[in-house]
């Protein structure tokens, strides 16, 4: 297995493979680590690895999201491990996303806009808290497809997916993602719908580990047509414009 030593950025989110990550970086520890990726030549990636937090006991002010006007906030200056315990690791799930940052962009207070995309699952080994940030050596876990299973289960669930779009839009299906513009690879199909389905952190968490895609997909299928069925019998329907906004990660 190919292992890495990586600069690892939590959040009170999971990052899937082949999905944007938007994030605002305030913290010193973090604006660290983002000057330590820009001194990476352009032509290569500008790694780091995003791991869930598995308690959420991190509140700082480093979030997702790139709002056009971003509030001025006094730079926050914590140890490294501040706010993750006495042994980082056990605070994280031990599968998280590489991602690879294509914008890095530094605000004039100091702060940055960051834009990644996920590319590779990894499992941490270790967390290391010695420098100005937290790194970790991370182990790369394979993507098992299970061409001819996986196949048959996108399919399924992207009918599972429509449909729920669907109930929770409230509209009709012409107004809905058509098949052309959704992939037809199974293993992107599978990280699409948990990305873009209103999920908590644990489930987005054990879809990201699955072992292959086929587990994936198969517990999609279950997840989908549960919710679906829920939303149906709802008086109202919530999170209306998560379907007709473009697809976010998190």
């Amino acid at each position: 297995m190919t292992t890495a030593r990586l600069p690892l950025f939590p959040l009170n989110a999971v990052l899937f493979p082949g999905l944007v990550l938007p994030l605002n970086v305030f913290e010193e520890r973090y604006r660290a680590m983002m000057r330590e990726l820009l001194k990476t030549d352009e032509d290569e990636p500008r790694r780091f690895v995003v791991v869930a937090i598995r308690d959420g006991r991190e509140t700082a002010p480093t979030a997702t999201g790139m709002p056009d006007t971003v509030a001025a906030a006094p730079v926050m200056e914590r140890a490294p491990a501040e706010g993750f315990g006495p042994d980082p690791i056990q605070t994280f799930h031990r599968v998280g996303c590489v991602a690879d940052a294509a914008t890095i962009r530094e605000r004039s207070d100091g702060s940055f806009e960051v834009l990644a995309t996920g590319t590779t699952r990894v499992k941490l080994l270790s967390v290391d808290a010695d420098g100005p940030y937290l790194t970790a050596e991370v182990e790369e876990l394979d993507e098992e497809a299970k061409d001819d299973e996986a196949g048959a289960l996108a399919e399924g669930v992207l009918r599972a997916f429509r449909a729920y779009q669907k109930r929770l839009a409230g509209a009709s299906e012409r107004s809905l993602t058509t098949g052309a513009d959704l992939p037809d690879d199974p293993s992107v199909v599978s990280y699409l719908v948990a990305a873009a389905s209103v999920l908590d952190v644990p489930t987005k968490q054990r879809l990201l580990q699955a072992p292959d895609t086929a587990t994936r997909l198969r517990e999609e299928l279950t997840l989908l047509r549960k919710e679906t069925a829920v939303i149906r019998h709802l008086p109202s329907l919530p999170a209306v414009e998560l379907t007709r906004a473009p697809t976010h990660p998190n």
